[in-house]
C-alpha cells in the first residue's frame, strides 16, 4: 500500500471514529417516504419494526429503525425491505438507509423512490400522512396587473 494511501485512510478513519463509537438505540418503528414519480404523489408509511405497507405494486417492510441514543432527534437509520409485485419474489432493495444520506444506498426502481424520514422517538408524534400530487389549487392566484 502506497504511503499516500495509508495517509488518506488514517484521515479517514480518524475523522469517522466519532460516528462509529455512537450508541444507536433500537425504536419501535419509524417513518419512511414513498415517491410515485409517475403520478408526483407522495406518501409517508409509519411503520412499526416488522411492518409491512403497500402502495401500488410495491410494498415496503421496516425490518429496523435506529437512531443516535445521545441525540435522538439528529439522524435516523432503517433497514428495509422492498418488493415489487413485478419482481417476483426477490426484494428490489433490502439494506440500510440513512434519513441524511438517502442517496448513500438507494433503491433504484424507475417508477418509486423510497427513504427514511425519522425513526419513533421518545416524545415524537406518531402520523400517517398520505398527500397528493400538489395541484396548485391551494395557492393564491396571481392576478395580472391591468396596467401591463
Amino acid at each position: 500500500m502506497s504511503r499516500g494511501l495509508r495517509a488518506v485512510l488514517a484521515v479517514g478513519l480518524t475523522l469517522a471514529a466519532p460516528v462509529f463509537a455512537q450508541q444507536a438505540t433500537d425504536a419501535p418503528g419509524g417513518v419512511v417516504r414513498v415517491l410515485d414519480k409517475l403520478t408526483g404523489a407522495i406518501t409517508d408509511f409509519d411503520l412499526g419494526r416488522g411492518q409491512a405497507q403497500s402502495l401500488g405494486r410495491l410494498t415496503v417492510l421496516l425490518d429496523q429503525c435506529r437512531y443516535p441514543t445521545e441525540n435522538p432527534s439528529s439522524d435516523a437509520f432503517a433497514h428495509l425491505t422492498i418488493r415489487d409485485a413485478q419482481a417476483g419474489e426477490a426484494p428490489v432493495y433490502s439494506g440500510w438507509m440513512v434519513a441524511s444520506s438517502p442517496a448513500l444506498s438507494a433503491l433504484d426502481h424507475a417508477r418509486y423512490d423510497v427513504w427514511v424520514l425519522r425513526c419513533d422517538t421518545p416524545g415524537a408524534r406518531p402520523r400517517m400522512v398520505q398527500d397528493e400530487p400538489d395541484t396548485g389549487e391551494d395557492e393564491p392566484a396571481i392576478e395580472e396587473d391591468p396596467a401591463e
